[in-house]
């Protein structure tokens, strides 16, 4: 068991950071810079790893209050705060630039997207919810892995919608093989979208296939609105 400053420098959360940028690291390499030290028996990167194992993942710590981090062994009141501080400034960011995006096409879609999905080695299907005025409400990831029809329910799509009073829905996925042609699994379940978001009277605009250099829209191309 190391600790940091005994692991080599491209290894160290911070150090990392600095050379490559944030979204290089991991939740727990990201966790441990926020939480900045460990405890006797617990290396802060080891902290950080039980806190999102015994958690449930990173969207359970974003739901937790103060009271509820500052009762784990190894956080204390004082990481808690500072976690539930960080959260919130990262949600207040969020809303800020969603306010400041309008889509209008596939290609801002792709502008959007394409550094965050362009390099991923698996299939990541994200639904931008959008107003009256094609501004960006909100940014969801749906569902991480291939994409298969009776893996992708619309209910996981239009609660969100529902929730964040959306007038349109907007999805995307990438195509780690840099090619952005649709299978016959992404047509049909875009087909099945489209009806369920004209039951809900919430219309699903596009699905925009995105890699790194290229982007297809299945609805200007495959389906008929």
């Amino acid at each position: 068991m190391y600790t940091i400053k005994e692991m080599p420098r491209n290894e160290r959360p911070r150090e990392k950071l600095m050379d490559g940028g944030a979204k290089n690291l991991n939740d727990h390499e990201l966790l441990a810079i926020v939480l900045r030290t460990g405890t006797k028996e617990m290396p802060v990167l080891d902290l950080a790893k039980s806190l999102l194992y015994e958690q449930g993942g990173l969207k359970k710590i974003t739901e937790m209050s103060v009271d509820e981090l500052a009762k784990i062994k190894g956080i204390g009141i004082v990481k808690a705060i500072v976690l539930v501080a960080a959260i919130e400034l990262g949600r207040r960011t969020l809303s800020t630039w969603s306010d400041e995006i309008v889509i209008t096409s596939p290609k801002d879609v792709f502008d959007l997207l394409h550094h965050e999905l362009g390099d991923l080695k698996q299939e990541v299907l994200i639904a931008l919810y959008l107003d009256i005025k094609a501004h960006l409400i909100q940014k969801k990831e749906i569902y991480v892995g291939g994409l298969n029809q009776s893996l992708i329910h619309p209910r996981e799509i239009f609660k969100y919608a529902v929730k964040c009073s959306a007038y349109q829905i907007i999805l995307v996925h990438n195509h780690p093989s840099g090619d952005p042609e649709p299978s016959s699994h992404d047509i049909e379940i875009t087909k099945k979208l489209v009806e369920a978001g004209n039951l809900m009277q919430i219309p699903l605009i596009d699905h925009v296939i995105v890699t790194k250099s290229k982007w297809i829209s299945l609805m200007n191309r495959f389906i008929k609105k």
